[in-house]
């Protein structure tokens, strides 16, 4: 997950509608704005899914560097059975996914394998729509004073997904939808009397 800041997360809360709407424009940047002194502390999230059982693993870091993604890596590795025999990572081309770092990890774990997704192709990665479950439910609606409290809300929704993990499954889930009638234009209905 990109960089993750203490502040105040907007959720959805009730507008004071008392207030003029200058007003309540100016209350409203004023409660959901980052960047104070003492707030501004920034890092990290690291993270991994397991599609097939819906288990994920979640890492925070200062800072996104080549030393942190190895440890992450190694911390997924001490996770995932030893009767597993291969594992498949989905990657996307940050510049620390292609260091040599990740070789000398890849020759020392051999049942890894790393699999680059086309540029431009986030959807096609698993992890992207979970980055938007937990950002729900970490992060929204909170206001963080320390990247302290950040990394705590982000181990606690972790385990609570682990807690109602079930298989994660790749696109939307189908609701029901009327049917829609097609609306037929003058000129089709024309040639439809005419035979044409």
């Amino acid at each position: 997950m990109g960089p993750v800041t203490a502040k105040a997360y907007a959720g959805q809360q009730a507008i004071e509608s008392r207030l003029r709407p200058s007003r309540r424009a100016t209350y409203e940047l004023g409660r959901y704005r980052g960047g104070k002194a003492g707030r501004d502390k920034r890092g990290y999230v690291f993270g991994a899914l397991w599609e097939t059982t819906g288990e994920c693993w979640t890492a925070c870091y200062p800072c996104r560097s080549k030393v942190n993604f190895i440890d992450f890596l190694c911390e997924v590795e001490r996770h995932v059975p030893p009767d597993i025999e291969r594992i498949y990572a989905v990657l996307d081309n940050l510049d620390i996914h292609h260091c040599n770092d990740l070789l000398l990890f890849l020759v020392h774990h051999p049942r890894w394998e790393m699999v680059y997704q086309p540029t431009y192709a986030a959807y096609l990665n698993l992890i992207e729509p979970w980055w938007k479950i937990l950002r729900s439910l970490a992060l929204k609606g909170h206001h963080f004073q320390t990247w302290q409290q950040v990394t705590e809300a982000v181990e606690a929704a972790t385990a609570y997904w682990n807690a109602h993990k079930h298989p994660f499954v790749w696109g939307r889930r189908r609701r029901h939808q009327p049917k829609r009638f097609h609306l037929v234009s003058p000129f089709a209905r024309y040639l439809k009397m005419t035979g044409t």
